[in-house]
Parts: structure tokens; sequence; C-alpha cells
């Protein structure tokens, strides 16, 4: 099914916000490198323009990513889900996805220890 960057964009279920989720995957190795969300203004331009733009809840604007570090995402492919209420983005990362120095944003694990949960660094920074 074809359907025009804006037609496509009305098939998708945002939130109340007028959001959708996105994973963010790493194109070759798969690792999951962030989780954002996007309105269907970035979601078109992230279609149009092959780089990953954002909606930014705190500063209540878009954001392509790599803007000012330069880390930019260079989108492959974007899939949905069963109920189009979730995107799958899969990306060509320019550097760090992570704001604070790491590839991913999932540096962190919590490591169950019976009835107690130790949080423990699981990655390291590139040098």
């Amino acid at each position: 099914m074809k359907h025009q960057v804006d037609g496509f964009i009305q098939t998708l279920k945002f939130n109340s916000d007028g959001l959708i989720p996105a994973v963010i995957q790493d194109v070759d190795n798969k690792e999951v490198l962030m989780v954002a969300y996007m309105n269907a203004e970035s979601l078109k331009q992230t279609i149009v323009t092959k780089k990953a733009t954002y909606f930014s809840r705190s500063r209540n604007k878009l954001w392509l990513k790599g803007e000012t570090s330069g880390h930019f995402q260079h989108v492959r492919t974007i899939r949905f889900d069963c109920d189009r209420d979730t995107l799958l983005i899969e990306v060509e990362q320019v550097g760090v996805a992570c704001h604070e120095g790491y590839r991913s944003c999932f540096f962190r694990e919590a490591v169950i220890e019976g009835e107690t949960v130790a949080e423990v660094l699981c990655a390291k920074k590139p040098n």
C-alpha cells in the first residue's frame, strides 16, 4: 500500500498530546540507542530529510538530532507496530546517541538480587 507522506502519517495513532513514541535502533547491530517522541511535523521532517527529528517535550519544540552535537541519525527504515501507535526507526548513528556521552541511552542495568536491585553501569563512554 502506498501513501503520500501526509496520508501515511494520518494512519498512525498519536496520543492525546499529539505524540507517538519512537524506539531508535542501530541499523547494523540492532542496538537500541534511545527512545524519543515525535509529533506529525517531526515525523514528516524525518521522512523528507531522512535525518531523525523529534519533538522535545521539555523544550516544547522540534529537535533535529545532531543539530548542535553533530551526532546525526541518518534514517534507514521506519517501522510501526500492529496498533500503529509506536515507531521503530533504524538509523545510522554518527557519534553517540546519548547526551551523557554514551553510544546508547541504555547504559545502566538494574540487576535484581533477591529483593534488592543494584544499579550497574553496563557500558563505557567511547574515547
